[in-house]
């Protein structure tokens, strides 16, 4: 696991939380501003994937015997 999987998560978490408390409060900015930061971190999350997945490829193809 990255540092953009951990903190993607992080932003998703905290985003999700933002959201259902501005559902809450009846108040559409804090929805708005809490999905916005959802996005962020699941858009952040898919990065520290993509990542993980070049660097265990590129191990495979460095260990891999001709």
């Amino acid at each position: 696991m990255n540092k953009d999987q951990v903190k993607g998560t992080g932003k998703e978490a905290a985003g999700k939380v933002q959201e259902k408390t501005g559902q809450a409060l009846g108040s559409t900015e804090q929805r708005a501003k809490g999905l916005a930061k959802e996005v962020e971190g699941k858009t952040q999350k898919t990065v520290g994937n993509a990542r993980e997945t070049l660097k265990d490829n590129d191990k495979d193809t460095t260990t891999r015997k001709p």
